[in-house]
């Protein structure tokens, strides 16, 4: 894997919301429990939920992003536990060449726009 050319905590989150389903596994849970100081069954009731039959993180309404991530602090627009995030966001992205293409784009659109404050919206669509 290339080297990291991004900092998460310098962007605004954006794949906090456009990623509908993040798995999460017992590991992910035992540290969710153990950062809040809180069961692991309270912390699977808490934060997690079956889709699919995937267990995955809950989500919450966003007046910036439509929704996003439970973990999602909608003050700071960014990861508000990011310590105790998930395996999947740990490892974010693992393309390989150590960039991120929403933090590029966030760039980019800044740089364009003449406001390191603006946030472009972003939006996946799967086609089946």
């Amino acid at each position: 894997m290339g080297e990291k050319s991004f900092d998460c905590l310098n962007c605004v989150g954006i794949c906090c919301s456009v990623y509908t389903r993040v798995g999460v596994g017992k590991r992910d849970i035992k540290r969710l429990a153990k950062h809040f100081g809180i069961t692991v069954e309270a912390a699977t009731k808490k934060y997690t939920k079956v889709v699919k039959g995937e267990r995955v993180l809950r989500r919450k309404k966003s007046p910036l992003l439509g929704e996003t991530c439970i973990l999602h602090d909608l003050e700071k627009t960014l990861c508000g536990e990011y310590e105790a995030r998930p395996e999947a966001c740990r490892k974010w992205p693992e393309h390989g060449d150590g960039g991120c293409v929403f933090y590029d784009v966030l760039e980019f659109e800044r740089v364009q726009q003449g406001d390191p404050a603006v946030i472009p919206l972003i939006q996946l669509v799967y086609r089946i």
